[in-house]
C-alpha cells in the first residue's frame, strides 16, 4: 500500500509538474527573445543615431561654406558697376539666403546639441554664482526685448555637482524659451495680463527631496503662460508653437538636467507666466 501510494503521488506530480515546467520554460523563452529584441533596437538606434549625426556635420560644414560665400557675393556686389535698383534687388535676395543658411545651421546646431553623447565633467560649484555669471551674460540681451532681469538667491551658498559648461547651456534654453514667451506678447493660452511689466525672474532655494536635501533654481516669466494641453508636450522633441523654433532646446535642457540626477519641472497658469523649476542634489 505505501509503494502504491508513492507511486499515485509521483504520478500526480508528474501530471501536474510536467506542463508547469513547460509553461515556464516557455515563459523564460519568451523573456529571452523579447531582450534579444530589445538589444538589437537599442544596436540599431544608436547606429542610425552615429549615422544621423554624422549626416548633420556633414550638411554643416558646407552651410558655413555657403554663408560664407553669401558674404563675399555681397561685398563684390556693393563695389560692383551694376544699376542701383538691380543692386538693391540682389542684396536683399542675398540677405534671405544668408538667413536661411543662419537658420539651417541653428537647427542643426541644436539637433548636434540634442543627439550627441552627453559627456560631463561636474565639479563642485555654488549655484548662486554660477546664476549670477548666466544673468551678467543674458542681460543685454534681455534689455534688448524690453524685459527686466532680476535675481532673487539664497543668503546661503547652494553646493552642487555640475558640469558648469552644459549646466549653463540648460538654463539658457530656459531664458530664451521664456524670452520667446514674453516678446510674443500672447500664445494659444491668450494674451498676457495687460500692463504687466515684462520680467524674466531667477530665485535659488533649497528644498527637502524624495532623495535627500535637493537645491532649486526657478526660472519665472511674466509672459502668456502654457496652455494645459501643451504642459505634457514642450519636452517632446520638435513640439513647437513658435515660428522658426526647432523645439529642441527644452527637450535638450531636460536631457541636461537629468544628466546631473536632477529634476525638470515646470508649472505655468494661463495669462500669469510660468516658472521652470530645475532641481539638482545638494552635493555634501
Amino acid at each position: 500500500m505505501l509503494w502504491t501510494g508513492i507511486l499515485v503521488g509521483l504520478a500526480i506530480g508528474a501530471v501536474i509538474g510536467v506542463p508547469a515546467m513547460y509553461w515556464e520554460v516557455k515563459r523564460q523563452t519568451r523573456r529571452a527573445r523579447a531582450a534579444e529584441r530589445r538589444a538589437r533596437d537599442s544596436q540599431r538606434l544608436a547606429e542610425i543615431g552615429a549615422m544621423t549625426g554624422g549626416l548633420a556635420h556633414e550638411i554643416k560644414n558646407p552651410l558655413s561654406t555657403i554663408g560664407l560665400n553669401a558674404q563675399l557675393l555681397a561685398e563684390g556686389l556693393r563695389d560692383a558697376a551694376v544699376d542701383p535698383k538691380d543692386r538693391d534687388r540682389l542684396l536683399r535676395r542675398i540677405d534671405v539666403l544668408r538667413r536661411e543658411v543662419e537658420r539651417l545651421r541653428d537647427t542643426l546646431g541644436d539637433f548636434l546639441r540634442y543627439a550627441g553623447a552627453l559627456k560631463l565633467e561636474p565639479r563642485r560649484v555654488n549655484l548662486n554664482s554660477v546664476v549670477e555669471e548666466l544673468v551678467d551674460f543674458y542681460v543685454p540681451q534681455a534689455e534688448h526685448h524690453g524685459i527686466r532681469m532680476r535675481c532673487e538667491l539664497s543668503p546661503d551658498p547652494l553646493w552642487v555637482e555640475v558640469d558648469v559648461g552644459h549646466f549653463k547651456q540648460a538654463v539658457l534654453n530656459l531664458l530664451i524659451n521664456a524670452t520667446q514667451a514674453m516678446e510674443g506678447g500672447s500664445s494659444e493660452a491668450g494674451p498676457a495680463a495687460p500692463g504687466r511689466p515684462k520680467e524674466l525672474i531667477l530665485r535659488t532655494t533649497s528644498a527637502k527631496g524624495d532623495a535627500g536635501p535637493v537645491v532649486e533654481l526657478h526660472v519665472i516669466d511674466t509672459g502668456p503662460g502654457i496652455p494645459p494641453d501643451h504642459i505634457e508636450r514642450i519636452f517632446t522633441p520638435y513640439f513647437t508653437t513658435k515660428s522658426g523654433g526647432s523645439g529642441l532646446g527644452l527637450p535638450t535642457a531636460r536631457r541636461i538636467i537629468e544628466g546631473h540626477h536632477g529634476q525638470l519641472d515646470v508649472v505655468s497658469e494661463p495669462q500669469r507666466g510660468t516658472d521652470f523649476i530645475v532641481r539638482l542634489p545638494r552635493a555634501s
